[in-house]
């Protein structure tokens, strides 16, 4: 989620490569993912928060790629390695902390701890919480009972030098601050909604659990000890696990080890936190999770969006009548384009596409009564509907004929007992779309780093 500084890759390779220990082969992982959500199944997450934070986000999000085509830098992925084995781990979900980011649980050092790490395609950082025997945890509503990471206490732990190159060029928000070489690589991390993360880089060890029951360990992963944490992104998770495509990413690194590629199921954003969904490293075996003819379209890995992934939308439609939005809107090129974001929950439109859109599905529904809810322009008393009501069709119509048919769960969203709302933000024009995680729910991401393609399909995302 923040401005990456990028060095020639031969030197990242060779400081930063993962390995797996006790392995024979590649394979694929899995790792447990939660949903902050509403405390029960019924209850529709505080939205007014929700869509601050969103807010911010696309404020950073525009800087970021503002800042990023300013840039010179580029960014040349790791070979992958190519594998038809694959792997998989139980994982389970909840909805419980009333907040919008999905949760992953990551076992980090050794011997391995467990951290509940948020989970964010749109960052390139992966840290923990953490407690040298120097340092005192800074971080506003926490007490002594807050889970943190002591670096003395892992065999694994290996502190980055501020002398590297990988330290001065390559890691992000990393502070010019050297007073020795041999002084560790320091950070300050600032998130959309004002959040920060203080603390130094490292290389660390994270163990993992194969679908076979075997244990083993990942290696050379970057990881962030931070020692000062503040804002409200936090209160509920012990960091960030970092998803997006860059050099340093844990999903960069991770995927090179396995196929190239990494995949997501994200179960309903109101599901209770027994269900269960995926997050996998490698090819999923599954046919229940990918069938046998997913919709795909090219993933555009750009290193001017890094660390985001990007996708190629030719048109949206309302029950199968296009709807007029002017194709710059889409181009990356003209100021537009649209990116996945798992750290963002309701889908934002850039503000041409997001009148077209919500105008559409207003006329479509202007016989319902209608009800104020801030932030939405548009919601409804659904307490009077009855089963003959039509809820019209949104489709996302991507390069390469890959159509998104979401749920109408997705977009016409429970706010309230009884209220339902159109659920998309507006985004300035230029900027870019971005597709939430809310828009994303029920379904498998695929991201295919190794082939450029992304491969999506419908799934309850539930293993049993």
């Amino acid at each position: 989620m923040r401005q990456l500084q990028l060095s020639i890759f031969s030197l990242l390779f060779f400081f930063l490569h993962p390995s797996l220990s006790s392995s024979p082969q590649p394979q694929s992982l899995q790792f447990k993912l939660h949903r902050r959500g509403p405390v029960g199944p019924h209850r529709a997450p505080h939205l007014n928060p929700l869509f601050l934070s969103d807010l911010r986000r696309q404020h950073w999000i525009r800087s970021t790629i503002k800042r990023n085509l300013e840039s010179s830098k580029s960014y040349r992925p790791a070979c992958h390695q190519s594998t038809s084995e694959a792997f998989e781990m139980p994982i389970g979900s909840g909805a419980y902390t009333g907040t919008g980011q999905y949760f992953v649980r990551v076992r980090v050092g050794t011997p391995a701890k467990p951290f509940l790490l948020v989970a964010d395609t749109g960052s390139d950082l992966t840290w923990v919480k953490c407690r040298r025997h120097t340092d005192s945890m800074k971080e506003k509503g926490n007490g002594d009972g807050v889970r943190v990471f002591k670096p003395e206490k892992s065999s694994s732990w290996r502190p980055i030098k501020c002398s590297t190159d990988l330290c001065q060029k390559t890691l992000p928000f990393a502070l010019a601050t050297c007073p020795t070489p041999d002084s560790p690589c320091v950070y300050d991390y600032g998130y959309s909604d004002g959040s920060r993360a203080q603390g130094l880089f490292a290389n660390e060890s994270a163990t993992i659990t194969l679908s076979s029951g075997k244990k083993t360990k990942l290696h050379g992963l970057v990881v962030g000890c931070t020692t000062n944490s503040s804002g409200t992104s936090f209160t509920s998770s012990d960091g960030v696990l970092g998803l997006g495509y860059s050099a340093t990413s844990f999903a960069s690194l991770a995927s090179s080890l396995f196929g190239g590629l990494f995949s997501y199921c994200l179960v309903d954003h109101l599901a209770p936190r027994n269900l269960s969904s995926l997050l996998t490293f490698g090819p999923t075996i599954s046919s229940s999770l990918i069938p046998s003819t997913p919709r795909v379209t090219p993933l555009i890995l750009d290193s001017r969006l890094t660390p985001f992934y990007s996708v190629s939308i030719k048109c949206i439609s309302i029950d199968n009548e296009t709807l007029d939005i002017a194709p710059e809107v889409w181009d990356i090129s003209s100021g537009g384009g649209t990116i996945l974001d798992s750290g963002t929950s309701l889908t934002v439109l850039a503000d041409p596409a997001y009148k077209a859109v919500v105008s559409a599905l207003s006329r479509k529904l202007a016989g319902l009564p209608q009800v104020q809810m801030d932030p939405f322009e548009y919601c409804y008393n659904w307490t009077s509907v009855g089963t003959e009501l039509h809820v019209p069709k949104l489709t996302l119509h991507f390069e390469g004929a890959a159509r998104l048919e979401p749920p109408s769960k997705s977009y016409i969203i429970d706010v309230a007992d009884g209220v339902k709302c159109i659920g998309f933000t507006s985004a300035p024009w230029p900027g870019t779309s971005t597709i939430g995680n809310i828009l994303q729910q029920e379904h498998v991401w695929e991201f295919d780093i190794k082939n450029r393609r992304l491969r999506f399909e419908h799934s309850k995302c539930q293993r049993h």
